[in-house]
Order: structure tokens, then sequence, then C-alpha cells
């Protein structure tokens, strides 16, 4: 998966070692998209997103899932299981996603 990606004015970088998608702007963490890998079935869970005060309304939180969808998407190796109400919600929004769905 790519390190970082940049839209919507923040930076999304995975960071595998912290479980979850991180959007900074500048050095300012603005948000989070934690995931968990489970195992049976193989399956990428997103249980939790958060956006931080001062930072709703920007597009962060549809940053960070645009970013860690597609990086799931690219890597291939397990379909999501979108936990998060914000997570599943984005896909609802956007149903060419919904091919990543469990």
């Amino acid at each position: 998966m790519s390190e970082q990606a940049r839209t919507s004015g923040v930076t999304v970088r995975h960071e595998p070692g912290e479980s979850r998608w991180a959007a900074y702007d500048g050095p300012e963490l603005a948000g989070v998209a934690v995931y968990e890998l489970a195992d049976d079935p193989a399956r990428v869970v997103f249980p939790h997103t958060v956006v931080r005060d001062g930072f709703e309304g920007r597009g962060v939180g549809s940053a960070l899932a645009r970013a860690a969808l597609d990086e799931v998407r690219a890597a291939g190796e397990r379909p999501v299981e979108p936990q998060c109400p914000f997570i599943a919600g984005w896909i609802g929004k956007h149903p060419d996603y919904a091919d990543l769905v469990v």
C-alpha cells in the first residue's frame, strides 16, 4: 500500500504500526481511521473514525475513507467490514467502493 496520499488539503498516511490511516494538516493530526486485520474470515475491519475538533466539515473524514479504501483495494488481499458508521455511510454515498464490503 502507498505510504501517503494528499487529498482535501490534508495529507493522509497509512501508519500500520498504529493500525490506522491518519490525516495531517501540516504537522497537526486532523483525524484517524482505525482498522483491525481480522483473520476468520480475512478482512479489514474499520471500527472507528475520528476527526478532531476544528477539522470537521473540511473533508478530512472523506479523505481518510478514500485513502484507506483505495489502499485496501490496491492491496487486493482482504475485503472490508465497515463497522464505523462514518465509513459505512461514506461507502453508501460512493457505490463504486461497495465491491470492497464483506
